[in-house]
């Protein structure tokens, strides 16, 4: 008899997309798709057509399913499709469905542990009395995720409704902005676009990372906080902070990840630059593209604890003055968590672990954090994989201050403590909820990170990590009863709009029998978000006597013009504060960060929207300025149509004038959809909108 040679192997991309939840992912929505996206340890269809008859007691048939070039035993599935294969989570199998004449029909199951990837298939045929072999490659891309639905794997989550949210959901919003003024960034993550998954594996194979721990969600995880910055092997994104972005885009601009992902790939170069929402955006769309249930998180008031002592450490000199230091306080900083069970940890670490891609220390000698538990950062349990410690730091440090002291034993005295100044606010977008102008969509997920502040449990929890570090102990050791016997307050600024003065206000009380003198500064300075000052905006400091039992006040007026041009990225401005009793020598320091508010864009759409069909979207904005607007330019994002990240110039605005541009678009997406918008000028940066319409049937 002829050899039994294939004709053609077919993979029903839509058919097996649909139970497997990857229906959405654009390639299997192709008019003819040739890309196969299946998840681990969940059975999917395929047929081989041959060029003669098949003969069930004459020919066989093995498949072999292979990852990488080099397979090993744990990634290479051999198998021969017969009518009695039982499927087996731990193994693969191919069951022989049907057989019309030339068609084999067949279903095959994977181990709910295989390394995840792009799969390719051989199919070698060969008759049962002959050795001579007929070899057929298949040369479409089989893609296989982790499979968060199957209680089985090791992404399982329980509520599997939650992973609409945490796998499926391709819009979501960052909290950014300092404690006051925080607000919600809209970020289009994009996960289904045709780019992210080939962006994903050749982020893994740039990383080095071995094809069998690919199955690991823990070591996957690690590795995407490793990639998706360039410190160590020229990953995804550079980091800048200095506001000098001209030979690149800057971090503001962006409006979600897929642009990204789209030039590391096209490129094979880092693409510049990026800040801590960014690389987080990023994370999210490459964890939920691989099935990894994933969240962006952003803590208010965040710790960098440098040097491990778990409290973050402000010096002053004998005059107050504010030193440099190694620990510093980000106004806020965004990462990720990851949901998975850990093995690898004894019982109760499962659930939702940290991870942050920025790079800010290194761990295990590289750029990369996590995965960490948040019950292990919730109980202090710093010994457990991986980098408890700093993340316990970010969230719940102290911050003390020290003033030089000669007399004091480590020539260092405390100033004060406040113990409740880092990690004000864990934030992260509610399940199912899409709020594009306002906060609806926020949920304060604090009590995951930590217990609640000032309780006996939150206090244990942070000395807890103190007592398995020798380099803490010695740093809380030195904690003293301070004597005061005066009160100082700095009185909380109203929401200040860009445009408009505001002022700030020194409450001081002497509570003693004794008349006191008091030297005080007071200042407001430009900031980076990540806690390095720009420029000193306006400063007074003096002498004053404050009568015993008697209040006073010190007061600063910064006007508009003493702001504007000293403003950097994001208008972060902090107030300083400092004062030293002549008599008693108490000392006393604190500060407040705000935002100087900048207007939203506007997104309208002047018609229903109708698939297929034209249509216009009005982006407009309010300059807030007395001064006329330049070099102006939006960027639009939306899930709804074709092209990845527009971007619309714009003309010049006048003074406070009203700026409106018309975008024709064409919906190719029936149901929700949502824009993302950014927009800057020369003179104003960092402005965001978005909107959710709805696209019918023509």
């Amino acid at each position: 008899m002829e050899s039994l040679l294939v004709d053609v192997v077919h993979f029903y991309p839509r058919e097996n997309a649909q139970p497997h939840n990857t229906i959405r992912y654009e390639v299997v929505n192709d008019e003819v798709p040739t890309t196969t996206i299946v998840r681990r340890g969940q059975p999917f269809n395929g047929v081989i057509r041959f060029t003669r008859p098949y003969d069930e007691t004459n020919d066989l048939v093995q498949l072999v399913f292979s990852l990488g070039d080099n397979p090993t035993m744990e990634t290479q599935g051999s198998v021969f499709p017969r009518r009695d294969a039982v499927a087996d989570k731990h193994s693969w199998t191919a069951k022989l469905i049907d057989v019309q004449e030339n068609t084999l029909s067949f279903e095959v199951s994977t181990p709910v542990t295989l390394p995840v990837g792009t799969w390719s298939l051989r199919v070698v045929t060969r008759q049962k009395n002959s050795s001579a072999r007929e070899i057929y490659d298949f040369d479409q891309d089989i893609y296989i995720l982790f499979n968060p639905w199957n209680p089985d794997d090791q992404t399982y989550m329980e509520d599997c409704t939650l992973l609409q949210e945490y796998v499926l959901n391709d819009v979501g919003k960052v909290w950014v902005g300092p404690i006051k003024t925080t607000r919600g960034k809209p970020w289009f993550y994009g996960q289904f676009d045709a780019v992210v998954l080939p962006a994903c594996m050749f982020m893994l194979d740039k990383a080095e990372f071995p094809f069998n721990q690919r199955g690991d969600p823990v070591k996957v995880a690690r590795v995407i906080s490793k990639i998706v910055n360039s410190n160590d092997d020229d990953g995804v994104l550079a980091g800048r902070w200095d506001g000098q972005y001209d030979d690149g885009t800057a971090p503001s601009e962006w409006t979600g990840s897929v642009e990204i992902l789209a030039q590391f790939l096209e490129t094979q170069q880092t693409v510049p630059y990026g800040q801590c929402w960014v690389f987080a955006g990023v994370v999210t769309a490459v964890c939920r593209a691989l099935g990894i249930p994933s969240r962006v998180v952003s803590n208010l008031v965040s710790a960098h604890d440098a040097n491990s002592t778990l409290t973050v450490d402000k010096y002053y000199s004998e005059n107050m003055e504010e030193m440099e230091s190694v620990d510093s306080i980000w106004n806020y900083h965004v990462w990720n968590d990851v949901w998975m069970a850990r093995p690898d940890l004894p019982t109760g670490y499962g659930g939702w672990q940290a991870i942050d891609a920025t790079p800010q220390e290194t761990s295990q000698g590289q750029y990369q954090c996590g995965p960490a538990p948040l019950e292990a950062i919730k109980q202090g349990v710093i010994g457990l994989s991986y980098d408890v410690d700093f993340m316990l730091a970010s969230v719940n440090a102290d911050l003390m201050r020290w003033r030089k002291d000669p007399e004091a034993e480590t020539g260092f005295s405390m100033v004060d403590t406040n113990n409740y100044h880092i990690g004000r606010m864990v934030l992260t977008k509610k399940p199912f909820v899409f709020d594009p102008i306002g906060d609806e969509d926020r949920e304060d997920i604090t009590s995951q990170y930590k217990y609640k502040e000032g309780t006996a449990s939150e206090r244990l929890a942070l000395m807890n990590g103190v007592r398995y570090s020798e380099r803490a102990k010695r740093y809380y050791s030195v904690v003293s009863n301070l004597q005061t016997d005066v009160t100082f307050k700095l009185r909380d600024i109203d929401l200040v709009s860009i445009g408009k003065d505001f002022k700030v206000t020194i409450d001081i009380k002497n509570v003693s029998d004794q008349g006191r003198n008091i030297k005080a500064s007071l200042s407001a300075s430009s900031f980076y978000y990540n806690g390095v000052k720009f420029d000193i905006i306006k400063k007074i400091e003096g002498k004053l006597y404050v009568g015993p039992q008697k209040n006073e006040e010190v007061s600063l007026v910064v006007k508009v013009e003493d702001y504007l041009p000293k403003l950097v990225e994001y208008g972060n401005i902090k107030i300083s504060a400092m004062a030293i009793v002549d008599e008693t020598k108490q000392s006393w320091a604190d500060d407040d960060d705000f935002q100087i508010l900048k207007p939203n864009i506007n997104i309208k759409f002047k018609d229903d929207l109708i698939i297929g069909q034209p249509a216009t979207v009005e982006l407009s904005l309010l300059n807030p300025l007395n001064s006329t607007l330049s070099g102006c330019e939006f960027r639009v994002t939306s899930s709804g149509i074709a092209g990845r990240a527009l971007r619309v110039p714009a003309a010049d605005v006048a003074p406070e004038g009203l700026l409106t541009v018309e975008l024709p678009i064409q919906p190719n997406k029936l149901g929700n959809i949502s824009f993302v918008a950014t927009f800057k000028s020369n003179e104003l940066k960092d402005i965001n909108g978005a909107a959710t319409t709805e696209v019918l049937e023509g």
